[in-house]
């Protein structure tokens, strides 16, 4: 969990940093990958940017590939990128999902980077998290190969446009 040693986290967060470089590029959102892990220390599930058909976000996918089963209490959620509190298609928000009364195991909230403002202007993932009683917990150190992944796919449209 959060006592858990900084190799720890970063081997999660490398993970899902793995899972996140193989999202489909798009101009429209950030690829991101999640990793649920078992107070224990063992996988329970993972997820990716767009891996399930209907726009679907990398967290949200990690929930809904444990289904049926839930998150057992003291388990924590690494993700690229803090969840998101607002999403612009009218999804339910990761952050929600997160909140959900069937997904209260999770305690713990492992995040690489904070969401650049590029589609949302603020987000309060952190905030209402902490609010709830799940830790939040920032990991440094893979900022920029996890910027790199969330953000390809977002150059192609402006050199588009550029050439155009």
């Amino acid at each position: 969990m959060s006592d858990w040693p900084l190799s720890t986290h970063l081997a999660h967060l490398r993970h899902a940093l793995t899972l996140a470089q193989s999202c489909p590029p798009t101009t429209t959102a950030f690829s991101v990958g999640a990793v649920l892990v078992s107070p224990r220390g063992s996988v329970l599930s993972t997820g990716y940017s767009r891996e399930l058909p209907g726009n679907t976000h990398a967290e949200q996918n990690a929930l809904t590939k444990l289904l049926p089963a839930t998150p057992p209490a003291g388990s924590v959620l690494y993700t690229t990128m803090e969840p998101c509190s607002e999403r612009l298609s009218g999804n339910t928000p990761c952050l929600d999902r997160i909140l959900f009364p069937e997904n209260r195991g999770i305690t713990v909230v492992v995040v690489g980077v904070k969401e650049p403002s590029t589609f949302i202007a603020e987000n309060v993932a952190e905030r209402n998290l902490k609010d709830a009683g799940v830790e939040y917990l920032y990991v440094g150190g893979l900022e920029g190969e996890i910027l790199e992944a969330a953000t390809k796919g977002h150059g192609k449209k402006k050199k588009e446009e550029d050439t155009a």
